[in-house]
């Protein structure tokens, strides 16, 4: 990248918990998805790593943001800022101007023409001239290493943060697709309300999150792979009284039930829509596993115990998006599944 580039070319995996974009085949920003505004002037304080130091510990004048929620847009202006800001990291080289944009961003494969017509405006507003977007299953499919244009039926499960995105892909296209709400920031509400409930624990969105991390499993039973203990530190409830309560994966196993029973029924229902002879393909290959919330504990034993087709993690499920795009974007001319 010279002082006279006059393009520069990013791929960005827009996420609802994390912003990754690519640029040169390599990975230069990886940072929340999480913007700081001054309330007063809706100026931008803080963006990604630094702006989630400050999420819920802002004051009056403070307004912390995640601008995506469920995988979508949910406040425009935040959004443009923070791909405006995150954008900025990547072109600190010494330039005499502003380059022009060619994006490729992954988006929900559930998305509106709506939501699709957001991100786009968005990116447009944040400098972007040529803006493709590409759904986030294929992105998955093409970052885990499989040949979408082949004709055979590959599936992939992206559990992210905002939606789980499941797609059948033959041919370059996607066959059969199931897009629902429910994904990590739903494990991460399950495990709030369950402390608060079962604890009588008050505690903030980024210590569920933490439990999460440390001891959030699927199965009941992990064997030799069980995680210890956690020990959560929160106000008691109905006292005020600080509080030290260790949790077990068992008991949030137990908690994140029913959000990861919609997912195994989300899955059963688009390989219900599959065709015969793809789906013959699936039992083949298995069904691969990407996103944050393939790293739960247990999780592809579960699924492949249930469905009696094997799971596969993939090699690195929180890049598999990202490095999809990165792929996309070097092919832009040569995949025809990119929209415009």
């Amino acid at each position: 990248m010279g002082i006279f580039s006059f393009t520069q070319s990013i791929a960005m995996d827009l996420g609802t918990a994390n912003t990754i974009i690519l640029c040169d085949d390599k990975i230069v920003v990886d940072e929340p998805s999480v913007v700081a505004l001054d309330r007063r002037t809706e100026k931008m304080i803080a963006v990604g790593e630094r702006a989630k130091l400050m999420y819920e510990k802002e004051n009056p004048n403070i307004r912390t943001v995640r601008p995506l929620r469920d995988g979508v847009i949910a406040d425009f202006n935040a959004c443009e800022q923070m791909m405006r800001g995150l954008i900025k990291k990547v072109g600190k080289g010494r330039r005499l101007f502003t380059p022009s944009l060619r994006m490729v961003i992954g988006v929900p494969s559930g998305s509106t023409e709506v939501e699709l017509r957001a991100v786009r405006d968005s990116a447009e507003h944040a400098g972007g001239r040529d803006v493709y977007l590409i759904f986030e299953p294929m992105a998955a499919a093409i970052g885990i290493g499989l040949d979408v244009e082949a004709p055979e039926g590959n599936m992939v499960v992206d559990i992210g943060g905002g939606s789980t995105e499941i797609a059948v892909i033959s041919l370059g296209g996607i066959v059969c697709n199931n897009s629902i709400r429910v994904a990590g920031d739903d494990l991460t509400a399950d495990i709030q309300e369950y402390m608060s409930r079962q604890h009588n624990v008050k505690i903030s969105e980024r210590m569920a999150e933490r439990i999460k991390i440390h001891v959030g499993a699927a199965l009941t039973d992990l064997g030799d792979e069980a995680p210890e203990d956690y020990i959560v530190h929160g106000p008691n409830r109905i006292t005020a009284l600080p509080m030290e309560v260790p949790v077990c994966y068992q008991e949030i196993a137990h908690c994140m039930e029913k959000s990861i029973a919609k997912i195994e029924m989300a899955i059963l229902s688009a390989l219900e829509n599959t065709p015969p002879e793809l789906y013959a393909d699936i039992v083949n290959n298995g069904i691969y596993l990407a996103g944050g919330g393939a790293l739960l504990r247990g999780l592809d034993k579960r699924l492949t115990d249930k469905i009696n087709i094997p799971f596969h993690i993939a090699e690195d499920p929180l890049l598999s998006v990202a490095k999809g795009t990165g792929i996309a974007l070097k092919n832009v001319d040569h995949f025809t599944f990119l929209m415009r």
